[in-house]
């Protein structure tokens, strides 16, 4: 793992907070000229701790307001099923994010969609798609936080 000083997390955490920053904002905010503060970022982005800068999109405006958490149960574990549930799971929009988890659930898919019928569409290709044993959907009433990782 990559040693990380206090600018390095400065600079990652107005990375996370907002990922447009210019690269001169950005280093007027932690107290360095253009060309270190680059050379940090690349550092990191090198080694994998940037992973992606992207734009947090709002999906009530775009249409998307039903969230929901999926609990995926299998009674398979063989790397064969694991294999078609990981493919299932990459080619998959509607999965935005996805968990294996230690308990009595095996995964998690957090899964947006515009309404109803979409997420019975949604659930109706998983189950077509791989052999699962059970299937709990939570539906969320209000997000109440999201945001970037505590750095």
């Amino acid at each position: 793992m990559t040693e990380l000083d206090n600018i390095d997390r400065a600079i990652l955490r107005l990375i996370a907070q907002d990922s447009s920053l210019s690269l001169n904002d950005i280093a007027d905010k932690v107290g360095l000229t253009a060309t270190p503060c680059w050379k940090r970022i690349k550092r990191m982005e090198e080694s994998g701790i940037i992973c992606a800068r992207i734009a947090v999109l709002d999906a009530d405006k775009l249409g998307l307001p039903v969230s929901v958490f999926v609990s995926v149960e299998t009674a398979d574990h063989s790397g064969e099923w694991l294999a078609r549930f990981a493919q299932t799971v990459a080619t998959t929009p509607e999965i935005v994010g996805a968990w294996r988890m230690s308990g009595d659930v095996d995964y998690l898919l957090h899964v947006i969609v515009p309404d109803i019928a979409a997420y019975d569409a949604f659930y109706r290709k998983l189950i077509a798609a791989v052999p699962l044993r059970n299937v709990s959907s939570r539906f969320a009433m209000e997000r109440m936080k999201e945001g970037p990782l505590p750095i």
